[in-house]
């Protein structure tokens, strides 16, 4: 009986050799589509996931390794990857058409009226750096800093924290800064010494703002936001120009797909690229997981989808991101035992980190109408008159391109930290109310069920906690992100939420997406760092330079003033996802639910590692695109090093 996506008996789990490829492929420079096409004898690397991690991975181990070779296998396809806003879209903030995703179905959210999250992921070649709102920040200093400290084994050479990773933002990115008559134009600042330049993979300034940009830039001004030059060198508290991903003279989109294979791949006969095809799961042959690198099986997703094994000669890289990377593991029998054994899977390795620590930004807006003319030109409304439209698409295919399609989602960003926005007294509330809460044992009853009776993923819980609740007293780390670049609303994120969810396997459908719950306001101290975060965020609408234009607040609108009628709001109007999920492979002490050694190594395999944003411990106060390819760009050398003679 061939394995298939319903088998009830999961099938696919038996010791599934499949049919070894028998050919050689095609020309390096065309992708494969069928097993029949790879190398005979398997690959030295194997990379499950072609999204911004696994493609820098494999194009850094390609690169460093000529006489090895790499395979990437990747569900979606080759495809072009419109911007945020490109032709035809006519309406700024519209839903813009994106290369293809998978649209997340989390469970509903009992806190906030069974609401379902909204949340995506990119399946096609390039990840999610193919369909972002290509937003291009990096993280304090702090957070980096406290993921070394969370992550332990300081006696490591592999240590993850500012200045260890820093020179990898550098490396992963090239920067073009704008002219000089757009900066004057515009007011963009930056310093160009915090970014590289030798790679394809490249951020920029547009050379196009909205007229009422510079409107919510000044009220934040007025509100205390300290303007900084430049918010990727470390310190990012106040008020922020920052890059978008794309190409500084086409002002297409960057992303992995371009600038890490079809920038490369033709002059690299190394280098492979299996597109339509799932991996399933990883098999250690003898079924020692410390006998060496694991069997790939991968099927093909048209056709008869009988199951093959593909063998690695080194190693076999994890890429597949925060959903996909933990079903594998789970596939592969490696996570917690009694959740496996629901699914009827045999454990291989114990680690009850997988697929658990699921977090994400989340936050809801505060809304304004002006009820005074701005007067000013281009605004986005003039995109309905068609001359104007016109215009702007032609301005899009010049070389350069000028105009409004050369605009991603934002450019101006404030951070602030929780005690600026907050004030001492509510800071040192809720920070004691976090500390009590893991010392009588209340914080653990906000968890997933599945989490309550592991003393491992308690111990690192409550390890995140302490470092959030540092994190909140510190007067230099952003606890809220709020973007602008025009139009009626601007919204208040909570950059590190208290709050954590899961991903586990579909029992029904087991190759199918797994099941994903977010838990956002599990823990209801989340509930009251958003009620602060929309007391500051609403004095935006009160500022001079919004008051000059009569704004009115219309969301919470100014009748909400008590903590119930700002919860009731956030209950109405909760986003749950920015699209920066991470942290269900975490690299932890394994006593505290980790998952991955400083190494990147999962624990107890031999030749098996996490490289994207799911071994991330916890969330940043960042976007994860930039952070995505620095984590890809160091766990190349990491790997490149255990393998150098």
């Amino acid at each position: 009986m061939k394995p298939t996506p319903s088998s009830a008996a999961f099938l696919f789990l038996a010791d599934l050799t499949g049919a070894a490829a028998t050919h050689c492929g095609p020309s390096h420079r065309q992708v494969r589509r069928q097993v029949s096409q790879l190398r005979d004898g398997g690959y030295d690397f194997i990379i499950a996931g072609g999204g911004t991690a696994g493609l820098t991975v494999a194009d850094r181990l390609s690169e460093a390794f000529p006489e090895k070779t790499v395979l990437v296998v990747e569900y979606g396809d080759v495809e072009y990857a419109p911007g945020t806003f490109d032709p035809p879209l006519a309406t700024w903030g519209g839903r813009a058409v994106t290369a293809t995703r998978w649209d997340v179905v989390p469970q509903p959210e009992p806190r906030f009226r069974n609401k379902t999250p909204v949340v995506y992921a990119g399946q096609v070649v390039g990840g999610s750096s193919a369909i972002n709102g290509m937003f291009f920040d990096r993280p304090a200093r702090q957070d980096l800093d406290d993921w070394d400290d969370l992550a332990g084994n300081k006696n490591t050479s592999n240590r993850w924290n500012w200045d260890t990773i820093y020179p990898y933002f550098k490396k992963s990115v090239t920067f073009t800064a704008p002219s000089a008559t757009d900066a004057q134009k515009y007011g963009y600042t930056w310093d160009a010494s915090v970014y590289g330049s030798t790679t394809s993979i490249y951020s920029s300034f547009p050379p196009f703002l909205w007229a009422d940009h510079h409107i919510v830039r000044n009220a934040w001004s007025e509100i205390g936001a300290r303007a900084l030059k430049e918010c990727a060198s470390g310190n990012k508290s106040g008020l922020c120009w920052v890059p978008i991903s794309q190409h500084p003279v086409t002002a297409r989109r960057s992303h992995a797909g371009v600038g890490h294979y079809l920038a490369v791949n033709a002059t690299r006969s190394n280098y492979d690229l299996l597109v339509k095809h799932q991996v399933v799961r990883v098999v250690w042959p003898t079924g020692d997981p410390t006998s060496g690198p694991p069997v790939v099986q991968v099927r093909p997703l048209s056709g008869n989808q009988t199951i093959f094994s593909i063998p690695a000669r080194a190693e076999v890289i994890l890429s597949a991101g925060v959903f996909n990377t933990p079903a594998i593991l789970q596939r592969s029998g490696i996570g917690k035992s009694s959740i496996l054994a629901q699914a009827g899977i045999n454990t291989i390795i114990d680690l009850p980190g997988v697929g658990s620590n699921l977090q994400d930004h989340s936050g809801a807006p505060v809304s304004w109408n002006l009820t005074k003319p701005v007067n000013q030109s281009p605004l986005p409304e003039q995109m309905a008159d068609p001359a104007f439209l016109a215009d702007a698409t032609a301005g899009f295919n010049e070389t350069p391109a000028r105009g409004p399609y050369t605009l991603g989602n934002s450019n101006s960003a404030i951070y602030i930290p929780f005690s600026e926005l907050a004030g001492r007294n509510k800071t040192e509330s809720i920070v004691n109310k976090i500390r009590e809460s893991i010392k009588d044992g209340t914080a653990f009853s906000t968890l997933p069920a599945d989490y309550r009776d592991d003393t491992t993923l308690k111990a690192g819980y409550a390890a995140q906690l302490e470092t959030i609740a540092r994190i909140m007293s510190d007067p230099e780390t952003p606890s809220l992100e709020s973007t602008w670049a025009s139009g009626n609303n601007v919204r208040a994120v909570n950059l590190h939420p208290l709050s954590r969810g899961t991903v586990r396997l579909n029992l029904t459908h087991p190759f199918e997406f797994p099941v994903v719950i977010y838990g956002t306001g599990s823990n209801r101290l989340d509930i009251d760092v958003y009620i602060e975060h929309i007391r500051y965020l609403r004095r935006t609408v009160a500022a001079p330079a919004m008051q000059k234009y009569g704004a009115i607040e219309t969301g919470p609108g100014l009748a909400a003033q008590s903590d119930e009628e700002l919860i009731d709001y956030v209950s109405d109007n909760i986003v749950f996802s920015f699209m920066h999920p991470c942290c269900t492979a975490a690299m932890l002490p394994r006593e505290k639910g980790g998952v991955v050694d400083t190494d990147l190594a999962v624990y107890g395999a031999n030749g098996l590692r996490v490289v994207d944003m799911s071994a991330l411990p916890v969330l940043p106060s960042a976007h994860l695109s930039a952070l995505a390819y620095a984590v890809g760009e160091r766990a190349a050398d990491v790997i490149a090093g255990a393998w150098r003679v």
